[in-house]
């Protein structure tokens, strides 16, 4: 049975998206909350809380096939602000800074001939392009140190459950690992690879360009669930608003949005949809605005910070018209997570758990498509198809079969 060290665990969604057949040694997070949920949901045996550079690498036990990172975004989204990783020596770390924390874990663990044989690290699309590509440049060079070569892809939520959520999913193996040729591409993927993530390998060293692999993951699922599913007309956690409450925010609507209801209201079927509260200029002031969505997706869930950034969703079927907040569960179920899955009763609790997590169905994605067949054809090369991975990430004209680099174990 594959085995894995997670860490930046928070409510163990990744441990839920790897399954059964896949086992956790050891798992790490240092919110006191976060690590409770974990351990409801899935023991107290693997989980410690404690600050990633306390972690004693010791403490981790026998080698391991996969070493996942969900590392802190708040430096790197462009809600952030901008402070990136900081630097690596530790001297002005930030918060997204405690990668270098799980660097250092692991060039602790191949000192000792430890090393996982997979490294995943998760984060923000924002991370691609934060201080024009140098925060990502750092990372693929981190992996380049450690002896790995690298790939990545950027997987929306939203081809999984009825929620927007963007991240990026950074994949390193060994430079002497062999990888089955079906799981590597010539030319980026569109939708896996987008232009953010190409300009960005466009601006590694040379060394990690002539390194870098453009993973496989295959066509997109279809999406079947939509927010209209999701939503509860007897929610749990969270009341409708009152009639007065509803009429208040229907009327910081714009024309453009009254038109978006109106339209609703006219099909005459029961339509959900998001409802968030924006700052937009108005004749030469800044106001409050609600605007609505009927896409059948709920925007990308964050952990809460006040009133206005909650969550709220709007129903409508024919002239009546009723708003709440989301309610926990509903919440849940658009990360994926089963209804069985145990969250704090107090709603900002659950929100701080749920926001910061990565969507189950992506992490089960991966592991289909990728880490599963990944790690077979490392451990048995003679039973995959050679490997003829590129020497670099270059444009499709330069591209050539002669280019191809055949990785050995």
């Amino acid at each position: 049975m594959p085995s894995y060290l997670e860490f930046f665990a928070g409510g163990g969604m990744v441990r839920a998206g790897l399954g059964g057949r896949w086992k956790c040694q050891f798992a790490n997070d240092f919110d006191p909350l976060k690590v409770q949920v974990y351990a409801d949901n899935w023991g107290e045996k693997e989980i410690l809380e404690d600050d990633i550079h306390k972690v004693d690498a010791e403490s981790l036990g026998r080698r391991v096939d996969l070493a996942w990172a969900s590392f802190p975004c708040q430096d790197l989204s462009t809600a952030g602000n901008g402070l990136g990783l900081g630097n690596a020596t530790g001297g002005s770390r930030t918060r997204s800074g405690t990668f270098w924390a799980f660097i250092d874990l692991m060039k602790d663990l191949k000192a000792n001939n430890r090393l996982p044989r997979i490294v995943v690290l998760e984060n923000v699309v924002g991370l691609l392009t934060i201080n024009g590509g140098e925060e990502f440049k750092a990372v693929i060079a981190a992996l380049d140190r450690l002896g790995m070569r690298a790939g990545a892809a950027v997987v929306d939520a939203r081809h999984f459950v009825p929620q927007s959520r963007q991240r990026v999913f950074i994949v390193g193996v060994s430079k002497t690992a062999k990888v089955a040729e079906t799981l590597v591409r010539d030319q980026p993927h569109p939708i896996w690879h987008p232009a953010p993530l190409v300009k960005a390998v466009g601006k590694l060293s040379g060394q990690c360009r002539e390194q870098w692999i453009w993973l496989n993951l295959g066509a997109p699922p279809e999406l079947k669930k939509t927010l209209n599913k999701i939503v509860k007309d007897r929610p749990v956690g969270v009341e409708w608003h009152t009639p007065a409450e509803t009429k208040r925010l229907l009327g910081m609507m714009s024309d453009a949005h009254k038109q978006k209801l109106a339209e609703a209201k006219k099909s005459g079927k029961r339509m959900v949809g998001t409802l968030s509260l924006r700052m937009r200029p108005l004749s030469g002031k800044t106001v409050q605005r609600t605007e609505i969505c009927f896409r059948g997706l709920a925007g990308c869930l964050r952990t809460p910070k006040g009133g206005g950034s909650r969550p709220r969703i709007v129903v409508v079927k024919g002239g009546n018209v009723r708003t709440r907040l989301l309610a926990p569960a509903e919440a849940a179920a658009l990360m994926g997570l089963k209804p069985r899955y145990q969250l704090p009763e107090i709603y900002e609790y659950a929100f701080r758990v749920i926001g910061d997590g990565v969507a189950v169905p992506v992490v089960s994605f991966l592991r289909g498509k990728l880490l599963t067949p990944l790690l077979r054809s490392i451990k048995n090369p003679r039973s995959s198809e050679p490997s003829k991975l590129k020497r670099g990430a270059r444009s499709p004209g330069e591209r050539s079969r002669r280019d191809q680099l055949e990785l050995r174990i």
